[in-house]
């Protein structure tokens, strides 16, 4: 079990230069679900298309891709807190980001299926322990400055928003210029902007000190959170299917590398609007419901595309979903801070992780063979828009954890 460490310094609440500190550091961590989710997960949506024609992939074949995308991030749920406990928190962090570089890189070198599974597992498995190593590190500094503690938090999730405005500002432009057949040299060129960040994140690393919380901490138990873990679970195989074939689903509509472009840039956007719009749900975010309200967004802006695919509708169903899905994850991690001692973190952290993990691993193959059996991707979204739905509704049955907050 994995013990927090204290922060380095003493925060003081009223001290803007700390609170500028803490924000800095925690933007640093975020540096690291930048690259292993905002480029290394989501930019497979972008260069898809390109790839399932040139490679001759069926849509189940390019589902399995994220799926396996997917059990590499349900292992490193597995095993985070473990690793976090022997090698420590950063450097969980460092590594888990560095693995996904190298995945990055692998990825533009060949077109061959296995090579690329593994390149795709590689990365849910470096992005899943670094994510639940940065989001303790996070939560740890957020917490030493209460009354912003949401805010401070959500800057961590609302990183990997600057991984999809940059790929969707070069992905779908290159592949104009460079014409069919040229996802590898995207892959490439995504693998480059990671090194730059990977090494900001090398260059500015976040102290833990070897001073580490002594308490014994108590034992996390999943009973109690098996509505919460359920929503969750829906969630991971609602948002993952959208993620991964809508940009897909534009281009069907007719939106060249433009529209493409535009749409991907206005999710990342609006995630990094997300710490704002949901500050004040996410400081009540004791139980589900917080949680409930934010997914019930994520679902709205899922539903849209099935009613209309005009421009204005697709552009409205991107900042909707954009500025809900990073959002719900910060939910979560609210939600362990809230209702567990910090001890506990990690493991409860990591919990989450897996039910998530197991949802986004079936997600993207079932609506694969949806889309592949219907011919149409419009049914492949419309279960992943019922799995969002159904999730709003079991989450908003979880009930604060009293008992465990105060162990």
């Amino acid at each position: 079990m994995v013990s927090l460490p204290e922060l380095p310094v003493t925060i003081a609440k009223s001290d803007p230069s700390q609170d500028v500190r803490v924000a800095r550091l925690i933007l640093i961590l975020s540096l690291a679900p930048t690259i292993g989710l905002g480029i290394g997960r989501f930019a497979y949506s972008l260069v898809l298309p390109d790839m399932r024609d040139s490679l001759g992939w069926s849509y189940a074949a390019a589902g399995f891709m994220n799926t396996i995308n997917a059990a590499g991030y349900l292992g490193g749920a597995l095993i985070a807190s473990r690793l976090c406990n022997r090698f420590g928190l950063f450097r969980v962090l460092r590594d888990g980001t560095l693995a996904c570089v190298a995945a990055l890189i692998l990825s533009g070198l060949s077109g061959n299926f296995v090579v690329l599974s593994f390149a795709r597992l590689l990365i849910g498995l470096g992005a899943a322990v670094a994510f639940v190593a940065g989001g303790a590190m996070a939560a740890a500094l957020a917490q030493s400055q209460p009354n912003r503690a949401s805010l401070l938090l959500s800057l961590f999730y609302a990183g990997p928003g600057l991984g999809i405005v940059a790929s969707g500002l070069l992905a779908p432009f290159m592949l104009q210029f460079f014409g069919p057949g040229s996802w590898w040299i995207v892959w490439l060129a995504m693998a480059a902007i990671s090194i730059v960040m990977m090494a900001f994140l090398l260059l500015s690393p976040v102290d833990t000190p070897a001073n580490m919380a002594d308490a014994t901490p108590g034992k996390f138990e999943i009973r109690p959170v098996l509505a919460y873990l359920a929503g969750y679970f829906l969630f991971g195989a609602g948002y993952i299917a959208y993620m991964t074939f809508m940009i897909a689903f534009v281009r069907d509509a007719g939106g060249g590398a433009a529209a493409q472009s535009a749409f991907w840039c206005l999710i990342g956007l609006s995630a990094f609007a997300s710490p704002w719009v949901w500050k004040g749900v996410l400081a009540r975010g004791q139980s589900g419901v917080s949680t409930a309200i934010i997914l019930a967004f994520n679902a709205i802006g899922a539903t849209l595309p099935l009613f209309s695919q005009t421009p204005a509708m697709l552009a409205i169903s991107a900042l909707v979903f954009g500025v809900a899905f990073f959002a719900v994850v910060t939910a979560t991690t609210a939600f362990v801070r809230f209702n567990y001692p910090a001890a506990l973190w990690p493991s409860a952290i990591a919990a989450m992780t897996i039910a998530f993990g197991i949802g986004q691993t079936l997600g993207p193959i079932v609506t694969g063979w949806i889309t592949d059996a219907t011919g149409s991707l419009s049914s492949g979204l419309a279960v992943s828009a019922a799995a969002l739905g159904i999730g709003v509704i079991t989450a908003a049955f979880q009930r604060p954890l009293k008992a465990a907050a105060t162990k």
